[in-house]
């Protein structure tokens, strides 16, 4: 008889402490999933999976072992306690590693309100490529792509169950649904490639095969011509769709595991000025809908709406169970773990205060600069903040776009940059990071 995840879960832990576990916890992911490519109006690639993954986490003392299998059946579960039992003998001692409080962990919480879960019917393996086809289509039918690389798309279902000694027993179900299309223009040495792409958890939200496609191509015909820009300290203003990068070096900065370790250019900046006071970066685990969801973490503990940064100002660090213990503070709740990994701290759904013009009028306040579309590469100094990336995009002059522009490179050093950056209002507010674009002043350009 097929068992739930929850009776996995459970069944692990009993064989834990049947094999001498002090304390153990225990996740199952069980999920499908299915996907299509196509490619010159034809299926290329279809692929299905059906599984579970079985994670189990034990502790004597201070000493802890995780093992981790794709196999349910009984005797695999005995043998992963036993197997996990005798590798945590011989692990050496971590002074902060346990499982949370029985106080601690979630009490209440309500999986249905945050809508992670859409029961509509599952999308057939021919809607699916329909779909690709659709957004390949259209991509082929804009004036100047030439190929389309990929089309897409995809569903996904999975179920999460973590259960612990402590007394912690839940778990959600999640859906995704996608399609996406990467374009190609020109031919030869001038080809450019664009792409652009939908994921949601409702069907019912994605965008259009259709839109997606028409995007992707118009993306792509737009950087023909492309041209190194000139050397020297410009304006560069980071399009919505690749702003959310600089937020993410930010919130990686921010992160308990890279502070207790020393690692980090934020560490000695807990309540001073980051980015201009008028802005403040805001977390919310408890949005609909929303990828970054969750109501509780791989710890069993509650997850809560927090600000990071508070009107510019740094207010805490994002902090699992053991980097708060190492840094003597209190788990936020934003402990994330595979399978076959101990819990480390992640951040959850993040939003940027939005500012009051749009990109075009940031794009006439610039003057002469860069608007950045695309970045390849990434050269971040964790412990000072230096910062060099690989971009494309368009040179600007005048607030106007002229021309596309490549093989450029930006620098600067994020703490420089983030107290100077002025967001536009372009938000996609159902991305799990909304975050609009971004002008930054004065950085440094590395073209011809």
């Amino acid at each position: 008889m097929t068992r739930t995840p929850e009776e996995i879960s459970q069944a692990l832990l009993d064989a834990a402490r049947k094999a001498g576990a002090e304390a153990a916890d225990a996740i199952v992911i069980e999920g499908s999933s299915v996907s299509v490519e196509v490619r010159g109006g034809a299926l290329e690639h279809a692929e299905r999976s059906e599984g579970a993954d079985l994670g189990l986490r034990v502790l004597l003392g201070k000493r802890q072992a995780i093992v981790s299998s794709s196999d349910s059946r009984p005797d695999t579960l005995t043998s992963m306690a036993e197997r996990a039992v005798a590798m945590a003998r011989e692990a050496p001692e971590d002074p902060f590693a346990g499982l949370a409080a029985a106080d601690q962990v979630a009490q209440d919480w309500d999986a249905d309100v945050l809508e992670l879960f859409d029961a509509s019917p599952e999308p057939s393996a021919e809607a699916l490529m329909q779909d690709a086809l659709t957004a390949e289509a259209e991509a082929m039918a804009v004036e100047g792509v030439t190929q389309v690389s990929d089309a897409a798309a995809g569903y996904g279902v999975h179920r999460v169950h973590l259960a612990a000694t402590n007394g912690f027993s839940g778990g959600y179900a999640r859906t995704s649904r996608s399609v996406s299309c990467v374009a190609i223009s020109g031919t030869g040495t001038g080809m450019e490639r664009d792409y652009d792409g939908d994921s949601r958890t409702f069907q019912s939200d994605l965008r259009s095969a259709s839109e997606i496609g028409r995007k992707a191509g118009e993306r792509a015909t737009q950087l023909v011509g492309a041209r190194q820009p000139a050397t020297g300290s410009f304006p560069v203003l980071f399009d919505e769709r690749i702003s959310s990068s600089l937020i993410g070096h930010l919130v990686a900065a921010a992160n308990g595991a890279a502070i207790a370790r020393g690692a980090s250019w934020l560490k000695d900046s807990l309540g001073e000025q980051v980015l201009p006071e008028h802005l403040s970066l805001i977390e919310d685990p408890h949005r609909p809908r929303i990828a970054g969801s969750r109501p509780f973490d791989a710890e069993g503990l509650p997850t809560r709406r927090r600000a990071i940064f508070e009107n510019g100002v740094l207010t805490g660090w994002t902090l699992d169970l053991s980097s708060a213990r190492k840094l003597e503070m209190t788990s936020t709740g934003n402990a994330a773990r595979s399978v076959s990994a101990p819990p480390s701290p992640s951040n959850w759904n993040l939003g940027l205060t939005q500012g009051d013009k749009s990109r075009a009028d940031l794009l006439r306040d610039m003057g002469t600069g860069l608007l950045v579309t695309s970045m390849i590469g990434s050269t971040i100094n964790p412990n000072t903040g230096d910062y060099s990336r690989g971009a494309s995009g368009f040179w600007v002059e005048n607030g106007e776009i002229t021309h596309p522009v490549n093989e450029c490179t930006i620098a600067g050093n994020l703490r420089d940059m983030l107290k100077r950056i002025v967001p536009a209002n372009d938000a996609r507010t159902y991305l799990s990071r909304v975050v609009p674009s971004l002008l930054i002043e004065g950085m440094t350009l590395a073209g011809n």
